[in-house]
């Protein structure tokens, strides 16, 4: 038990790191914890649309995909041109004496290689999380997300994630509250 409670105040630093491309986009933020959650909420939902997945196996991807960072740190697209995470190693160490270590790094291992539809589907549900953030950023009016969108849409692998993607970016981040009032403005 003294592993698994390790275990758990380190997936809670997640809480504390933020994500560490918004400070080039100039505007937003994330914790990685909170970007894990999104991702597996978009990954439910993906299952919910995508007959056949293995449910569980693809919502315990999203959740765990960026576990490593609580020792790697989060590492963005320009860091990566010159600092090498060894995430093997991190999630070796992090489960190494957890019962269900090995299914835990099994798992990161099949996300990461995306060679099955489960991996595919929980990567294109780590990206469509990112999409997310941009196209509400871009609908507060700031400019940077518009440059990054088309990359990050370019990322994704599945027909599913394509099509959640185009929906996403027809779609204002607030339609879902304006279409619930009358008066958008009522009780403002």
């Amino acid at each position: 038990m003294k592993a698994i409670a390790g275990l758990l105040f380190e997936a809670r630093i997640l809480k504390e790191l933020p994500r560490s491309g918004f400070h080039f986009l100039g505007s937003g933020h994330e914790s990685v914890a909170e970007h894990a959650f999104l991702t597996t909420f978009i990954g439910y939902v993906l299952a919910q649309i995508a007959p056949g997945l293995d449910q569980l196996k693809l919502l315990q991807m999203c959740l765990l995909h960026d576990l490593s960072e609580a020792r790697t740190g989060d590492l963005n697209y320009v860091q990566k041109k010159y600092v090498t995470a060894d995430e093997a190693k991190a999630v070796a160490d992090l489960t190494q004496n957890i019962p269900f270590g090995r299914a835990m790094g099994g798992l990161l291992k099949e996300f990461n290689t995306g060679e099955t539809v489960e991996a595919r589907v929980a990567r294109d549900a780590d990206h469509l999380s990112l999409i997310l953030e941009l196209k509400a950023l871009s609908d507060l009016g700031h400019r940077g997300p518009e440059a990054w969108l088309p990359h990050v849409v370019g990322r994704l692998r599945t027909e599913v994630g394509k099509r959640l993607a185009k929906e996403i970016l027809q779609t204002a981040s607030d339609a879902w509250w304006f279409e619930e009032r009358e008066d958008p403005c009522q009780g403002v």
